[in-house]
C-alpha cells in the first residue's frame, strides 16, 4: 500500500504529483507497477524514481549495536553521514518509531529504511506477449530484464512489466531465464495450473530448447556433456567437475547435469548450435559449453583468456545493467514507444543516487548473451518463441 507520512527534517519530494508539500508517498512491495512509472530513453528503459520503505529484522549479530554502527558496517553503499541524518530525521526507524542515533538494537526488532530507490535500467524492447490462455501466458523476454523482482530490480522486471503495461498479474512463472539470456517465458495464471507445471516439471516430463551463437566450428556429429555444475553464488559463476575412472564421483561437489547439443550452422568462425539441457543447474548451458571448447561468443564469464581478444565493443556481457543494439531481436517484438528526450523527476535531497536517473555503478556497457530459448513441450502442450537476429550467420 501506498502511505504518506511527513518528514522529519529536510524530507524529499515524492512520486510526480503524489505528495503534498512536506510530505512524500512511500511504497510498499504491494504498490503495483504502473505504465507512467516508465521513461523510454536512449534505448533503455527508466523507473523513475520512487520513495520504498526496505524492511528488515535484527539478526543476533546484530544486535547490542547502535542504530548508526548497524548500518554503517552492513549497508556499505551509503557514507556514515547519512545514516546520521536518516535516524535523526526519521529516515530510518525501529518498530516504527523514531529512535536517537545512539539506540542500542535488539534481537528481532523491525527496522524500515525510507529511501529514493533508483532502478537500474534494461533495454527499451517491449515483453511481447506470444500466447494468452485462461491459465497461461507465454512471452518472449529480452536479454537484461530480469523475470522477478530481485537484487535492485522490481518494477523493471518482466512481471513488474507485463502488470503495468497489460494488467496481467497475479502471474506464476513456471521456469526461470537468467537476466541476460532472452527468449520464451511461461507464466501460469493461477496456482493450480503452476502447481500442475511443477508436477511435470519434477517428473521429468518437460523437453527445453536453446540456441546459442559460440565460437569457433561446432562439431557435426550431436554432442552430449555430461558433467557436474558446482555453482559459486559468492562468484556468480559456475565450474564443470568430470569424472574420470581415476576420479571418485562422491568426491565431486557439484550437481549431476547434461546438455545435448547439435550444430545447426556453422561460417567457420562461429556456429548457431542447438542446446537441450536435461537438467536444470545454474548457468548449465554456458559452462557446459565452455567445456566443449566452444563458449558462447560474447559470454566474458565463460569465455577463456585465450579467447579474451574476442571482446572487443559490441560483444561484451555480463558486466553491468545495461545492453547495446547487438541482441536485438525480430522486429515483430521491437519495442515501438517514442523515446523521451528529456527526463525529469523530482530529487530527494537526501537521496545519494540523485540527480541521476540510474543507480551509482551503472555505466551502460553491456549486452545480452547470445542464448536464446526457443521452445518448451510437455504432456500435450508445446510453447514456441521467434528466433533472434543473430541467429542468422550470413
Amino acid at each position: 500500500m501506498k502511505r504518506k507520512r511527513k518528514e522529519g527534517g529536510g524530507g524529499g519530494g515524492g512520486e510526480g504529483g503524489g505528495r503534498e508539500d512536506g510530505e512524500a508517498v512511500w511504497q510498499t512491495p504491494s504498490n503495483p507497477p504502473e505504465r507512467q512509472d516508465y521513461i523510454f530513453h536512449q534505448g533503455r528503459r527508466y523507473v523513475t524514481p520512487y520513495h520504498f520503505e526496505f524492511i528488515s529484522h535484527v539478526k543476533s549479530r546484530w544486535a547490542g549495536k547502535t542504530i548508526v554502527d548497524l548500518f554503517a558496517h552492513e549497508f556499505k553503499g551509503r557514507p556514515y553521514e547519512y545514516y546520521v541524518s536518516a535516524v535523526e530525521c526519521g529516515r530510518i526507524q525501529v518498530e516504527g518509531r523514531v529512535v536517537p542515533v545512539s539506540y542500542i538494537v535488539k534481537t528481532s526488532e523491525k527496522i524500515s529504511h525510507f529511501v529514493h530507490r533508483h532502478e537500474p535500467p534494461v533495454m527499451s524492447h517491449n515483453v511481447s506477449i506470444l500466447h494468452k490462455e485462461p491459465d497461461v501466458v507465454t512471452v518472449c523476454k529480452p536479454a537484461s530484464i530480469p523475470v522477478h523482482p530481485c537484487g535492485q530490480y522490481r518494477k523493471n522486471t518482466v512481471v513488474g512489466i507485463l502488470q503495468a503495461e497489460h494488467g496481467l498479474a497475479p502471474l506464476f512463472p513456471v521456469h526461470r531465464l537468467d537476466r541476460l539470456v532472452s527468449g520464451l517465458l511461461i507464466f501460469a495464471r493461477n496456482a493450480s495450473k503452476a502447481d500442475l507445471f511443477r508436477q511435470q516439471i519434477e517428473g521429468g516430463l518437460l523437453q527445453k530448447q536453446y540456441i546459442a551463437k559460440v565460437v569457433g566450428e561446432f562439431p557435426e556429429n550431436k554432442l552430449e556433456v555430461n558433467a557436474n555444475v558446482n555453482y559459486n553464488a559468492r562468484e556468480g559463476r559456475s565450474t564443470v567437475e568430470a569424472g574420470d575412472t581415476t576420479c571418485d564421483t562422491a568426491l565431486l561437489k557439484g550437481k549431476a547435469a547434461s546438455t545435448k547439443f547439435t550444430r545447426i550452422s556453422t561460417n567457420g568462425t562461429h556456429s548457431i548450435v542447438l542446446c537441450e539441457p536435461v537438467t536444470g543447474r545454474t548457468h548449465q548451458i554456458r559452462v557446459h559449453l565452455q567445456f566443449s571448447g566452444h563458449p558462447i561468443a560474447n559470454d566474458m564469464l565463460y569465455l577463456s583468456e585465450q579467447r579474451t581478444n574476442r571482446s572487443a565493443e559490441g560483444m561484451v556481457a555480463d558486466k553491468a545493467p545495461g545492453l547495446s543494439s547487438e541482441s536485438s531481436v525480430t522486429d515483430t517484438w521491437q519495442n515501438e514507444k517514442e523515446e523521451q528526450p528529456c527526463i525529469e523527476f523530482s530529487a530527494d535531497p537526501m537521496c545519494t543516487n540523485c540527480p541521476n536517473l540510474a543507480p551509482k555503478g551503472y555505466d551502460g556497457n553491456e549486452e545480452g548473451l547470445w542464448l536464446h530459448c526457443i521452445r518448451y513441450s510437455g504432456p500435450g502442450w508445446i510453447y514456441e518463441c521467434p528466433y533472434p537476429d543473430w541467429a542468422s550467420l550470413s
